[in-house]
């Protein structure tokens, strides 16, 4: 019998086999008992089961991890509507709020209960002559304004001993913070700054989302306006 040499050269390899098989999917029907004969071991010991049984099991892993994704969205939908609640409940707070030279004070105190932040600190500047006196329009430096002013967007964090935190009861429990910056506009420069603070370390992480910050931002931002000139 001639040698093939091609054959020897070329041995075929276990991606030959699965390429085989992918481009013929009537194999297993002609063979249908090698199904049962192939004996692969399984993940949950070391007992030899079927190519069945052991596709079975795969399958019933992935419907378990699916299951796992399905129920941490419904977890976070949840989180999220009753995160939603509390931020429509703080708004129409802001709406029916009557005296505007306490509204720094209300929004901060209503903020904390509702979100249940241990602390926040609010200042606002550049406020009409009627408001000048009231402890949340003094006491910020141009350092803190330009600050405010040069966030796009809220800052979330460890608290690196920012100017800001010292307006709040006890800057050294402060271990995590989120600034949100106060402007009429998007482009506009900064007149108020809002501080919350918590802490735990990981309650405002620089990766967390910052969408409800955000509209809270919009919300005080545009009550706030009323103490402008």
């Amino acid at each position: 019998m001639p040698h093939n040499n091609n054959a020897a050269m070329n041995p075929i390899t276990e991606d030959d086999i699965a390429d085989y098989l992918a481009n013929t999917p009537d194999f297993f029907e002609r063979h249908a008992q090698l199904l049962a004969q192939v004996q692969l071991t399984s993940p949950h010991g070391n007992r030899a089961v079927s190519l069945q049984e052991r596709q079975a099991e795969m399958l019933r892993e992935k419907i378990k991890a699916l299951e796992h994704r399905v129920m941490d969205m419904v977890r976070h939908g949840t989180e999220n509507v009753v995160t939603a609640d509390r931020l429509q409940r703080w708004t129409r707070g802001l709406l029916t709020a009557r005296d505007p030279r306490g509204l720094p004070l209300q929004m901060a105190s209503e903020l904390q209960a509702l979100f249940m932040v241990p602390q926040i600190a609010i200042k606002v500047w550049d406020c009409d002559a009627a408001y000048g006196n009231e402890p949340y329009a003094q006491w910020v430096s141009d350092d803190v304004k330009a600050f405010a002013t040069s966030l796009t967007a809220p800052y979330c964090g460890l608290n690196a001993g920012l100017e800001a935190t010292a307006w709040l009861d006890d800057a050294r429990a402060a271990v995590s913070i989120a600034l949100i910056p106060l402007r009429a506009e998007p482009e506009a420069p900064a007149f108020g700054l809002l501080v919350l603070a918590s802490p735990d370390a990981q309650r405002f992480n620089p990766d967390m989302g910052t969408d409800f910050l955000e509209r809270i931002a919009e919300f005080a931002s545009a009550a706030l306006s009323r103490l402008r000139p």
